[in-house]
């Protein structure tokens, strides 16, 4: 039987995605994305799931848009432009959706991270990196400016930097984009599914729903002016101080025991 593109295995309350199309270094093409969209919709509705991990199979996290797709776009009447425009809507689409997911998302990064891989990478929540992966906006050495991976990109590490990358087409070390904020913290390459895999359940053992409107709460201000910010994120933690599991995760830290949550 064939491997499908994409595979999802659930380990207690994780639910770990992994990029299977190591031929292509996980290129997100067409029916990647479309595998993609389909577990994060599948996903948003799943109350059991309380953390997401993204890996990728083989030598490679992802290395970006496939590029002989886009090539044969072009065949088109038009040149490509209707394919193009319904190509980065749908990417954009898919990576909007990852963070309005409910769980918190982690990827799990070896290899290369490239163009819209990097993408991926700077759309999570929260990213841990292999030791010796390279990161790069590395599409306009091949003419093409990186222009929808600049969106995340340039909303995870300062803008300078960003600039630098997007346009020289260099790459960075896994050691440099912790430095710069693009992920949280780089591990041996031996340990790296342990860790992310920890990191994920750390994050599932917390109180489901205050994580929930957490995240939501958390994109929701960054746009915000600061006193609007604070005006929001007080009603939020209003609603939040209501629910019946903090009432009990609060008393059970008086009372020095463990909540008992009904998640």
């Amino acid at each position: 039987m064939t491997e499908p593109i994409l595979k999802r295995e659930d380990a207690a309350s994780v639910a770990r995605l992994t990029l299977n199309n190591a031929k292509a270094l996980n290129a997100l093409s067409d029916e990647m994305l479309a595998a993609l969209q389909a577990e994060i919709d599948a996903l948003a509705q799943d109350s059991t799931i309380r953390a997401v991990v993204i890996a990728g199979a083989g030598k490679a996290f992802c290395a970006g848009h496939d590029l002989k797709q886009m090539t044969a776009g072009r065949a088109a009447e038009d040149g490509g432009r209707a394919y193009f425009k319904d190509l980065f809507d749908r990417c954009a689409a898919m990576m909007q959706s990852l963070q309005r997911l409910p769980q918190p998302v982690i990827a799990e990064v070896h290899g290369i991270a490239t163009a819209a891989g990097c993408q991926l990478v700077a759309t999570c929540d929260m990213a841990v990196a292999a030791e010796g992966t390279r990161f790069g906006v590395n599409g306009v050495n091949i003419g093409l400016f990186c222009s929808t991976p600049m969106v995340a990109l340039t909303r995870n590490i300062p803008r300078k930097q960003a600039f630098e990358m997007l346009t020289t087409g260099e790459f960075i070390s896994a050691e440099r984009a912790a430095e710069l904020g693009l992920v949280n913290r780089v591990v041996a390459p031996d340990v790296l599914t342990d860790e992310a895999m920890a990191l994920a359940a750390k994050v599932a053992a917390k109180l489901g729903a205050a994580v929930k409107v957490g995240k939501s709460a958390f994109y929701d201000q960054l746009t915000m002016s600061t006193s609007d910010a604070y005006a929001f994120t007080g009603n939020v933690m209003v609603e939040n101080m209501l629910f019946k599991d903090t009432e009990e995760g609060i008393q059970a830290f008086i009372e020095k025991r463990p909540p008992n949550w009904g998640q």
